[in-house]
């Protein structure tokens, strides 16, 4: 149920202004799967859309309804979901059969979140890894969708070996590969962290060793509170980085679900923050996504004490409607 592909001359004209970068390397190879949806998908299961469900009476209801659960934004994918081929594969055919473009997050690397902690996990060893992300690109195959690959994965280094680190940029870059042969019609980015934790030129280095050159591009800020203009002056230093250091540069998104007041330094469940620009193409990347879903939590800590990563909290969601 895809539209017709627009020219390619008319979404080339798009982003030579969202994006200050040029030269997007092998991105050329990938079909647009923007110009074949007619918007982006809602997920009506998503988790605060399912909390709306379950408790209309409640007075943070149509608040959370309306501003949060009626906007797209992106579902993500992990051990928790069981057969991938099926998780997949059912939800970006519900996204076609209206024919909007699903947004979708992979997070299953063995020791995901390995600094941080808190949505520790992941995939049991590199080959469970390397075939449930190749299942994953298979169950989309050729409709049109946009994934992003593996949030942490390139910026907590610090406390890893040199073995695991080998491993992890081997298990990125074959997944770039999966989702360029197996995905045709799919954007994927590979996350590159965000503005307050790696120097641009070092996450250009990370990124080409990880495969971004077989990617379409890079994801900023994902599941973070910078704001949108901090994102943008990293990401344009990163892509310059990739041009000048490697011959090639990227265009990138960024994650803006939580971003509009900005970061107060803590990354765990702060207090006083807000939600910010709803998903759209341009914003000075080549898109702007809510990627982490405002209201789940981010482990129990800050003002999510008790909660557990992704668990859908009422109050906070609420609350980060209104930035207090």
């Amino acid at each position: 149920m895809k539209r017709p592909a627009r020219p390619l001359l008319t979404l080339t004209a798009a982003l030579a202004v969202a994006v200050p970068t040029i030269l997007f390397g092998s991105s050329a190879a990938y079909a647009d799967p923007i110009s074949q949806t007619s918007g982006f998908y809602v997920n009506p299961q998503s988790s605060p859309a399912s909390w709306v469900a379950a408790n209309p009476g409640d007075g943070r209801a149509n608040a959370i309804r309306t501003e949060i659960a009626q906007k797209p934004m992106a579902s993500w994918f992990g051990n928790w979901s069981g057969d991938i081929t099926a998780a997949v594969g059912n939800y970006v055919a519900a996204a076609d059969a209206v024919d909007k473009l699903p947004l979708l997050v992979a997070y299953n690397l063995p020791g995901r979140d390995a600094c941080g902690g808190h949505s520790g996990g992941g995939a049991g060893s590199v080959g469970a890894y390397d075939a449930w992300i190749a299942a994953f690109a298979s169950a989309i195959g050729n409709r049109p969708a946009v994934v992003v690959l593996e949030p942490d994965s390139l910026g907590d280094f610090n406390c890893m070996s040199q073995a695991q680190i080998n491993d992890r940029v081997g298990m990125l870059s074959r997944a770039a590969n999966q989702f360029r042969s197996k995905a045709p019609n799919t954007w994927a980015y590979l996350d590159a962290g965000n503005p307050g934790w790696v120097d641009a030129r070092t996450m250009a280095q990370r990124l080409n060793r990880a495969g971004v050159a077989n990617a379409h591009g890079f994801a900023l800020n994902v599941s973070n509170y910078f704001t949108t203009g901090e994102n943008t002056n990293y990401g344009n230093t990163v892509a310059s980085a990739l041009r000048s250091d490697f011959g090639y540069t990227k265009p990138y998104v960024i994650d803006t679900s939580r971003n509009r007041n900005g970061s107060n330094g803590q990354w765990c469940n702060p207090a006083g923050r807000r939600i910010g620009t709803p998903t759209q193409l341009g914003g000075g990347a080549e898109m702007l996504l809510w990627l982490k879903t405002p209201g789940e939590s981010d482990g129990n800590c800050g003002v999510g004490a008790g909660s557990t990563a992704g668990q859908f909290l009422p109050e906070v969601a609420y609350k980060m409607i209104f930035g207090y």
